[in-house]
């Protein structure tokens, strides 16, 4: 069993999109893996466009080892874009060496160089069956990447919120989004700019 990085004060992360993607659900999912099962200190919000579907979504949640003394995102370690509008809306919220993971079925355009895409919408059209599931192959992929929840907690928490008769197919696509994130080195990922100047 991999071996999650600590959390130092807090860690922050948001999942955006539009609404009718699941993005809320794959929070609530990740907050309950953290909090529930890992035992950390756990705080998820969410907020919604105008309209319910296909109007702007993001959920968020901060993760920490202490009490949570501010319950929304101040500086994103990990944003998970869904389409473009989310990408360029929020990616200025992340911090400098913040991983921006996009879905590359949605996502064309890309506002850095320290990025992941991988078709999350596709591989859960394609290869699923259901593109409705896409949000499941995306959390697979963020609690990977992230490192601050254990995998096995993500799967027990999915599987308690999806509805009877969806489990196999939903877990599948976790599986695969852990699959695509196993793939990834961040080691190869470009430094910010910011933290190259202050070691000059």
């Amino acid at each position: 069993m991999k071996t999650l990085k600590p959390i130092i004060d807090r860690y922050e992360l948001r999942f955006s999109g539009s609404g009718g993607q699941g993005l809320i659900t794959a929070a609530v999912v990740f907050a309950d893996a953290a909090g529930t099962y890992d035992g950390r200190y756990v705080c998820q919000t969410q907020s919604y466009g105008p309209e319910a579907r296909g109007g702007k979504s993001k959920a968020e949640v901060v993760l920490s080892n202490s009490p949570i003394d501010y319950p929304k995102s101040l500086n994103l370690d990990l944003l998970l874009a869904m389409n473009q509008a989310a990408c360029d809306a929020y990616f200025f919220d992340l911090n400098a060496d913040g991983l921006l993971l996009v879905d590359s079925t949605l996502v064309d355009q890309y506002p850095t160089s320290r990025i992941i895409a991988i078709p999350f919408t596709e591989i859960a059209k394609e290869e699923l069956g259901r593109e409705v599931v896409a949000n499941m192959v995306a959390l697979g992929a963020v609690g990977r990447l992230c490192e601050r929840v254990d995998l096995n907690n993500l799967e027990k928490a999915l599987l308690s919120r999806v509805p009877k008769g969806t489990e196999s197919l939903n877990s599948k696509a976790l599986q695969r989004g852990i699959e695509e994130a196993e793939k990834i080195n961040l080691a190869e990922l470009p430094r910010s700019i910011i933290n190259e100047e202050e070691e000059v």
